[in-house]
């Protein structure tokens, strides 16, 4: 059973203005076989990387310590280091910060190369998303695009948690494009939460009181 945030499980539940686009379809530029959220995962990874078998690794190597992992202050220069925000502005240590949560099932508050890989994909996929509305490279889109995108994703949220979510995440009328991978991460993560303990798909679960703010406060 579909529920409100977590509507259109595989696909898009709908067409961005101005795109011939039927349901199911991917977006251009977007993952193919996109899950709910926005992003496809990765599979796990075994044995050593290089830079030739994988280019990505040099991105990732030249950050981590030698335990493999990188935390938020790592991630952040490895992604400004990679160039993937593009011309947009670099993600603020904040926004690193919550993307270490989302990945971080290890809960060692880093991220390992088979977790960035995931996250790559990710921000690729949300960045084409963005580039797809914010058709002036201005850096920023309209609050009410920004409910577009979301639903284009496959989220169903009301319009009272849209309303929220333009108020978290707006500035001065406008949502800049930090802010709006901050917005998909946290999407994503609280949508995982609740998705494992609902176990029948109804849209409604219980948890205890420590359960919610282990989960919220990490995020």
């Amino acid at each position: 059973m579909a529920y409100p945030g977590f509507g259109a499980y595989g696909g898009y539940s709908g067409q961005m203005p101005g795109m011939q686009m039927t349901v199911g379809q991917p977006m251009p530029g977007a993952v193919p076989n996109m899950p709910h959220g926005g992003y496809s995962g990765y599979s796990a990874y075994s044995g050593t990387y290089s830079a030739a078998a994988d280019p990505m690794w040099t991105y990732f190597a030249a950050i981590a310590g030698q335990d493999g992992e990188v935390d938020a202050e790592e991630l952040q220069r490895c992604l400004t280091q990679s160039g993937i925000s593009g011309t947009y502005s670099p993600f603020s240590l904040e926004t690193c910060r919550i993307m270490i949560s989302l990945m971080d099932r290890d809960y060692t508050g880093k991220m390992g190369f088979n977790e960035f890989k995931e996250l790559w994909a990710a921000l690729n996929a949300w960045k084409q998303n963005f580039m797809m509305i914010d058709q002036d490279r201005s850096g920023t889109v309209e609050l009410h695009e920004l409910g577009q995108v979301i639903a284009a994703m496959g989220y169903r949220l009301s319009p009272q948690t849209l309303t929220a979510i333009v108020k978290r995440y707006s500035k001065n009328g406008k949502i800049f494009f930090d802010d709006y991978v901050a917005c998909c991460v946290k999407l994503r993560a609280l949508t995982d939460f609740f998705r494992r303990r609902d176990n029948m798909q109804q849209g409604y679960v219980n948890f205890v009181y420590d359960d919610f703010l282990q989960c919220t406060m990490a995020i």
